[in-house]
């Protein structure tokens, strides 16, 4: 971690206090069989005419039989696996059905609809200065699933929208905080350190989109890289830096051949060398071995000195 505090992580809003309960809710099977029943025996007694004061008592208990079926048709409710019911009735939050199949609940509660599916999110790519100022560019994905369907309807406005900008502003956030590459050694960099950034970056999403009752399950960077205006330059910069690293690499081994060739010649006796045919033979040796093209051989025909 870096230490930074994301803005609005550590306070949660008033309307948290809302969690997910379990919502009353009966078998639904048994409602819409009982609903059949109760609607047919009030058709029978509405084709009953007894005549007088019996036909209205008729009537009447046909009314109610009728109105008691309609209640009982009214409150059945599908629920579907991957989706959850919250009920509300006059307002207020009356728990959460989230038993698959044919539910039946009370039928002058409103059934919203909430999926528990997990869900990818792409982020739009975004141009970002990095910590070093440079301007890069930088998109991610996020998956992510509602685990308390109470706090994503109660405690934010569109819960998807809310989480597709707080998983913006956090990878904006992550992508300023660290440079594009590391010059210091330990200094973590977006480039050399993807591990690190993305579980980083996981935790700082789940963080700002807990308040809607929503889990992080996995986030990866899916874009990094310079913007266009910078990046020749950065290219160049990145080559030159290579260069340099295998000069240097090539430097180190040729020196060590020419050491030891130096060695085993002084020590089998091969030759005797002055301090001004070394320092020659030393040039000789590292052009051949340092030069990027091939060397063109000359035979002395003559003495060592000539």
């Amino acid at each position: 971690m870096n230490g930074h505090d994301p803005v609005g992580i550590a306070h949660q809003p008033p309307a948290a206090r809302f969690t997910e309960t379990a919502g009353r809710s009966g078998p639904g099977v048994l409602f819409l069989l009982a609903g059949v029943v109760t609607l047919a025996v009030a058709v029978v007694l509405f084709s009953v005419h007894p005549g007088g004061a019996g036909t209205v008592a008729l009537v009447v208990v046909g009314v109610v039989l009728v109105i008691a079926a309609w209640l009982m048709f009214g409150g059945l409710t599908p629920v579907v696996p991957g989706q959850a019911r919250v009920i509300q009735l006059f307002g207020r939050y009356q728990g959460t059905v989230r038993e698959p199949g044919l539910q039946w609940v009370n039928p002058f509660a409103r059934r919203i609809k909430v999926s528990t599916r997990i869900r990818n999110l792409e982020t739009a790519q975004a141009k970002v200065n990095d910590a070093e100022g440079n301007p890069i560019e930088i998109a991610a994905v996020v998956v992510w699933q509602v685990q308390d369907t109470a706090l994503a309807l109660y405690s934010v406005d569109e819960y998807a929208s809310f989480v597709a900008i707080q998983a913006e502003t956090a990878v904006r956030h992550i992508a300023s905080s660290y440079p594009y590459t590391s010059t210091r050694e330990g200094e973590l960099s977006l480039r050399e350190n993807a591990a690190e950034i993305t579980e980083e970056l996981s935790a700082e999403i789940a963080d700002r989109v807990r308040p809607a009752g929503v889990a992080v399950l996995e986030s990866r960077l899916t874009r990094l890289s310079y913007a266009p205006e910078i990046a020749q330059a950065m290219l160049r910069q990145q080559q030159a830096s290579a260069v340099v690293g295998a000069r240097q690499r090539i430097v180190e081994g040729a020196v060590g051949m020419v050491q030891l060739a130096l060695q085993r010649l002084e020590q089998e006796g091969v030759v005797e060398l002055d301090e001004e045919r070394k320092a020659a033979m030393v040039s000789n040796l590292l052009v051949v071995l340092c030069s990027e093209q091939a060397t063109q051989q000359v035979v002395n025909t003559g003495s060592l000195y000539q």
